[in-house]
């Protein structure tokens, strides 16, 4: 087992990660931006280390900072949570050159299913379902243009690296297409510095649902069910939550299987997630793998009793997958929302500032997963999100009555929070009855705009 771990994150991935490792009895070492010195991940860890100055270029993103920070810490192994280096096959092997384990994947898996196009490619080769598209990356608006005649309109433009709805775009026309083909680029390459792009057919009205998978270095790999993750606005996940209501045996046996195939065919380790897109008729499309660990990673947790975070360690070390993982079976039903620093009322601008009360719910089957606290200042350099509500029941019917009464318990003043909007949810017609896709969020955001005008 490790003595000591570095995480390269910060928030509340950060302190889920150092709550993990002081269970194993690891030691831990934070790192933090000038922005980030009080925050709570800062405080808990055993050691932290100052990286740089707020913009996440210049600290969390600085490899070679965090490796400095590694070795003077002299740490075993690196955990880089979600979101900045996670799905850095390039950090992943500067670690490994290092001698610092990386608590993740292996390179090869992260460059190959990091390329949304080249995931693709492995899908159709692994005989795992994917929607029309282009072969390959699409260069130039000429080409584009050709591929959305063949596969026909509505069509997807997707960035072929990094993920959080960015460098995605929607067209419907050719002139939508030569407009979202220059924007998906320009907005890929400013977040992941890569500007290639691909085009899939767009489904309309999906269900986003996807597969956690998580395997060993020993040739074990399973899947542990699937999370709904429709409710969703721009392409950013709102609401998530475990089983899906779309989802019956048949489905979830064939969906679970090609996740498997899929993960197994490269060579996968630790923990990850296929997405899919599943229409109105139950055909169900290969999206793409996220090769970390999931915001929502908790809902998958609550339903099958295991944490995913000590598991992924433990396998990092070099474990056997636990028989607990291997034998898991759901028990429940779970439902995840992101607390974001953000105005529903204002098109969901950022809220930064200072908190001035804090005051999180309780009780049965609710589960808080945050790094701020009263008189904590929200820095604006980074992603909205300031915390997770969790809430788990016998029922969906159950946990979602369970989430309404928890939004209404959750006090944050000081800055504007996406809880309103997110307790609205709650009580839509087509979300309590299970009958919802990817468009409620717009519909609903739409249907304000126009009571408003």
């Amino acid at each position: 087992m490790f003595n000591k771990v570095l995480i390269a994150n910060r928030g509340e991935i950060a302190l889920r990660i150092i709550r993990a490792c002081k269970e194993l009895e690891i030691s831990t070492v934070a790192v933090y931006s000038e922005a980030d010195v009080d925050s709570l991940h800062v405080q808990l860890a055993d050691e932290s280390v100052c990286i740089g100055r707020p913009p996440s270029s210049e600290s969390y993103l600085k490899i070679d900072r965090i490796i400095s920070a590694a070795e003077i810490s002299n740490v075993d192994a690196i955990h880089p949570g979600y979101g900045f280096l996670a799905e850095n096959a390039h950090f992943a092997e500067i670690c490994a050159s290092c001698n610092i384990k990386f608590i993740g994947p292996p390179p090869a898996a992260i460059r190959l299913m990091g390329d949304k196009s080249a995931a693709r490619e492995q899908a159709i080769k692994s005989g795992v379902p994917v929607s029309p598209g282009s072969d390959g990356v699409v260069e130039t608006e000429q080409d584009a243009l050709k591929v959305a005649k063949k596969i026909g309109y509505p069509v997807m433009i997707k960035a072929i690296a990094g993920g959080g709805g960015r460098g995605m775009r929607g067209a419907h026309n050719e002139v939508s297409l030569v407009q979202g083909f220059h924007a998906a680029r320009g907005e890929a390459e400013k977040a992941f510095g890569e500007s290639g792009v691909y085009i899939e057919k767009l489904i309309d009205r999906p269900h986003h649902i996807e597969f956690q998978v998580i395997g060993d270095s020993h040739g074990r790999l399973v899947h542990l069910g699937e999370r709904d993750c429709s409710i969703q606005r721009r392409n950013q996940k709102i609401v998530e939550e475990c089983p899906s209501p779309l989802m019956d045996t048949k489905l979830r046996k064939l969906m679970g299987d090609c996740s498997v195939t899929l993960a197994q065919a490269v060579e996968y380790e630790n923990a990850g997630t296929m997405e899919f897109l599943v229409d109105r008729h139950g055909n169900f499309y290969f999206m793409e793998m996220n090769t970390r660990i999931q915001v929502e990673h908790p809902v998958t947790e609550e339903v099958y009793g295991c944490d995913l975070v000590k598991e992924q360690i433990l396998i990092a070390a070099g474990a056997h997958l636990s028989e607990h993982i291997v034998s898991a079976q759901p028990r429940s039903h779970a439902i995840e929302c992101r607390i974001n620093a953000e105005d529903p009322a204002n098109n969901f601008q950022p809220s930064s500032g200072t908190i001035d009360l804090y005051y999180a719910p309780g009780g049965r089957g609710v589960r808080v997963d945050s790094h701020v606290y009263a008189k904590y200042t929200v820095p604006p350099y980074y992603d909205s999100m300031i915390a997770k509500l969790i809430c788990v029941a016998s029922s969906r019917e159950s946990a979602i009555r369970r989430m309404a009464r928890a939004l209404g318990e959750y006090l944050i003043s000081g800055i504007k929070t996406t809880i309103p909007f997110q307790a609205e949810i709650m009580q839509h017609p087509e979300f309590v009855r299970g009958e919802f896709d990817t468009s409620l969020v717009e519909m609903m955001t739409e249907l304000k705009r126009v009571e408003l005008k």
